[in-house]
């Protein structure tokens, strides 16, 4: 489809940048005396995506029950009203304070596409599968690819990406979408950390994943991260730092700060499961545990951590 607009979770973003070279646009993840300057992301004028929306899942490929369940709790803990903080909801409500973006997030169609256009996918795949979804309004359509799924710059230059298409005949109105790839047989240390040793740098010990899988519990630090830049920039003129090809957004200007104390290498102070000896910082529903990563807050100007 022409004229879609895509913007990538990179990995120079999420693991170069991190543990080799931290930026120096006011990075509060640097190790230093120096008093650290706030960080501002600049809105440029353009619509964010606010009240109620509505997430399709597209599974592509072959996800277990389990995995599904994973990546769909998540979703729903979102705007669950139950869990104590920390939660997956308190993470969430820092996007109200981006000028009223999405306030309550629902799980929408689940939608199963197989390998319906094979195992190695295009950018121009990614855009074709969101639009099967159909329902677009006050919606974003997630498309999740599994670990035998081979998708355009994955492991390469991204782990995900997020972007928006026209919908319709006549493509008046554009539509949001997201995709995330399971990395855990691909690259786990490049989209998965810290939950596999990265490929560079400090080569600390990996956390244990909440849920038991490293690839599933990655796809949620991804699916956050995206989804909050969907929701704070969707079509390019929202929220974000520095070029507008590939910006700095709501949680990618806070790479790899999972918690106090985070620096480049070290994700931070974590709370640990006493049973599994699992790392999280969030809860949800059902007693479910996730690893959730720092979101900038417009009110501090600073990037802000669950724990």
């Amino acid at each position: 489809m022409d004229g879609s607009k895509a913007f990538s979770l990179s990995i120079p973003l999420l693991l170069l940048s991190l543990l080799l070279f931290p930026s120096s646009m006011a990075d509060p993840r640097k190790l230093s005396l120096v008093q650290q300057q706030p960080l501002v992301l600049q809105y440029h004028n353009g619509p964010l995506l606010t009240g109620n929306l509505t997430v399709h899942l597209l599974w592509y490929g072959r996800f277990s029950a389990s995995q599904r369940s994973i990546i769909a709790d998540f979703v729903r803990s979102l705007s669950a009203a139950s869990p104590a903080a920390p939660s997956a909801a308190s993470w969430w409500s820092t996007t109200a304070r981006y000028r009223g973006a999405a306030t309550r997030i629902s799980l929408g169609l689940q939608l199963d596409e197989k390998y319906t256009l094979g195992k190695s996918l295009t950018s121009a795949d990614l855009v074709t599968l969101a639009a099967r979804a159909g329902h677009h309004r006050d919606a974003v359509t997630a498309v999740l690819t599994s670990s035998d799924v081979a998708v355009e710059g994955f492991c390469m230059s991204r782990c995900g990406t997020h972007g928006s298409a026209p919908a319709g005949r006549r493509g008046r109105v554009r539509f949001a979408y997201l995709w995330v790839g399971d990395s855990e047989v691909q690259c786990p240390g490049q989209c998965a950390w810290p939950f596999h040793q990265p490929m560079y740098g400090p080569q600390t010990p990996p956390l244990v994943a909440p849920n038991g899988d490293v690839g599933m519990d990655g796809m949620v630090i991804n699916l956050a991260t995206l989804l909050a830049g969907t929701v704070t920039n969707p079509y390019g003129d929202g929220y974000y730092q520095g070029p507008a090809t590939a910006p700095l957004e709501a949680v990618t200007a806070c790479t790899g700060m999972f918690g106090s104390g985070a620096y480049p290498g070290y994700p931070g102070k974590t709370l640990l499961d006493p049973t599994t000896g699992a790392s999280y910082n969030a809860k949800g529903l059902a007693g479910s545990k996730y690893l959730l990563p720092a979101m900038w807050d417009p009110r501090t100007s600073q990037c802000t951590t669950l724990v």
